[in-house]
């Protein structure tokens, strides 16, 4: 485990975890922007096969707004990444970016407490799908 996310494992296909974790995000605030199928793209831009691995840009507009109106360059951290992805052991993980460990990197109070209101959201999402 790293010190940058907060994961799961998730007992079912990556297919049914990124359902999974796409649902209890929304019930905690957060739509799905992006997805990237990083698998599929490496297969096809290099020739590369990897283990099934799809990042999801997960937004709160309400966490974002106030996110950027303390700070015009947090553009830079949005959306929050989660990523659905089968390791060598063939579990389905599911990982979210801790806003706690995003917002580290900056001197700003206010994103220090908005990190610790989405925090709890995005662990909520991630306990609900186990």
């Amino acid at each position: 485990m790293n010190s940058y996310g907060i994961r799961a494992v998730y007992d079912g296909s990556l297919d049914e975890a990124e359902a999974a974790i796409t649902a209890a995000l929304k019930e905690v605030g957060f739509g799905i922007l992006t997805r990237i199928d990083v698998a599929a793209t490496l297969k096809n831009k290099i020739n590369v096969d990897r283990r099934p691995y799809v990042i999801l840009g997960a937004c709160n507009p309400n966490l974002a707004n106030r996110g950027l109106n303390a700070e015009a360059e947090l553009g830079l951290f949005l959306p929050c990444n989660v990523i659905v992805y089968q390791n060598e052991s063939d579990e389905t993980v599911v990982s979210v970016i801790d806003p706690l460990a995003m917002v580290g990197m900056l001197d700003n109070s206010e994103l220090n407490q908005l990190a610790d209101d989405a925090r709890p959201l995005l662990e909520q999402a991630l306990e609900s799908i186990k």
